[in-house]
């Protein structure tokens, strides 16, 4: 096993009321398959036989939602940062045996996000690739306890890029890294007023226009059209039980 290094992504998962519905969307839309974890109603997902995260039912949930894992060295320690930083736990750390530490918590602005200590388990086998994790946004109404809360927590060092109304954006990377491996969003008047604080997932695809196309087809929504950026083609997305996420492809062909 090797581990991930401290405070970077290494596990997604999602929540969704029907686990065979979730299984039959993400399968069409990035080619996964499954095998059965033998924890309950969950999953873990593949892509070309290699990990890409997991599914788990809720019954009881209204919609789905996608968490996101960043990795942890001491997750008993982190539970403490969080606390005092301003943010807080609401589940663990839990052992899971022969695998790992668990803990989900809420950062100062309500975005909700885990840790995972490995033991056994270190995470994604795949991540960066078509149909695997690409990247996680924090989208915040609450930037001024929200950047300090990440960078005491996970220790990450934070670059502006753009700061306005309109767009207000801010990289986040491993001390000593140039490499982001994470960014928050402020949410300003653009966005939908009940827009709570969330982590928007990332996934890589091929083609963002083929795979929003995909979503529509499959009874998902298109949340914002494909559109370039610095960083690729992204659509914004949810899927047919409502868990929200993203995908990023290359820029388009202008020829």
């Amino acid at each position: 096993m090797t581990a991930f290094e401290a405070g970077f992504p290494c596990w997604v998962d999602a929540t969704v009321p029907d686990l065979e519905a979730a299984k039959r969307f993400y399968g069409e839309l990035f080619g996964w398959t499954y095998h059965d974890t033998g924890h309950g109603a969950s999953v873990v997902a593949l892509r070309d036989g290699k990990t890409v995260g997991a599914l788990a039912a809720d019954p009881e949930g209204a919609s789905g939602a996608w968490n996101l894992y960043f990795a942890s060295a001491d997750a008993a320690g982190a539970a403490d940062r969080i606390g005092e930083a301003g943010g807080r736990v609401v589940a663990g750390p839990s052992v899971v045996p022969g695998m790992g530490t668990s803990l989900l918590a809420t950062d100062p602005g309500g975005t909700v996000f885990g840790l995972w200590q490995a033991d056994g388990h270190a995470g994604f086998d795949l991540h960066g690739a078509p149909g695997s994790f690409f990247w996680p946004e924090v989208y915040t109404r609450d930037k001024e306890r929200v950047d300090p809360f990440y960078e005491t927590v996970l220790g990450y060092q934070g670059q502006q890029v753009s700061e306005g109304t309109e767009f207000d954006f801010k990289l986040f990377s491993l001390p000593g890294s140039p490499q982001p491996v994470a960014a928050r969003l402020q949410m300003g008047p653009y966005q939908p007023a009940d827009l709570p604080a969330h982590m928007l997932v990332y996934f890589s695809v091929e083609d963002c226009d083929k795979a929003a196309e995909t979503v529509h087809s499959l009874g998902g929504e298109v949340r914002r059209e494909p559109m370039d950026s610095p960083f690729g083609r992204s659509a914004l997305l949810s899927d047919d039980q409502g868990a929200r996420f993203a995908v990023m492809g290359p820029v388009a062909d202008a020829g």
